[in-house]
């Protein structure tokens, strides 16, 4: 992966598809889940029927691959997004100040990922200068 100053996530429970990227290129990289879907989305067992947890592992696994970056903007369909910044703000306090934003985005391809990010980090960049 190459080291930027942005970086995008689109994350579901299932796999995490990681861009690093400059005004002119991007690198990326998926990652996938050791859990299957059902397991992500499983209700039955639990008194509220609520979802089981997200696979910490594969959090981490996430984390690491956005260490490269000094600015990170989080994606996603569901609540996985959330539950990554929460991950991050637990377990890798240290680094927390660069997730930028979390944000809804259903199922983009991986060229609207880095479409939708360079806007948005184009934008946010604009508001902090």
């Amino acid at each position: 992966m190459m080291q930027t100053r942005h970086a995008v996530v689109w994350i579901d429970h299932r796999e995490a598809k990681v861009f690093h990227f400059d005004r002119d290129h991007a690198d990326g990289m998926r990652i996938k889940s050791a859990k299957s879907f059902d397991q992500a989305h499983k209700h039955a067992g639990t008194v509220d029927g609520s979802r089981t947890a997200i696979d910490e592992k594969f959090l981490h696994q996430v984390v690491e691959s956005l260490m490269d970056a000094e600015e990170w903007l989080i994606l996603g369909p569901g609540n996985a997004k959330e539950e990554l910044a929460k991950h991050v703000k637990h377990h890798d306090h240290e680094v927390a100040s660069r997730i930028i934003a979390v944000e809804s985005a259903d199922h983009p391809t991986d060229g609207q990922i880095v479409a939708l990010a360079r806007k948005f980090f184009k934008a946010a960049d604009r508001m902090l200068n």
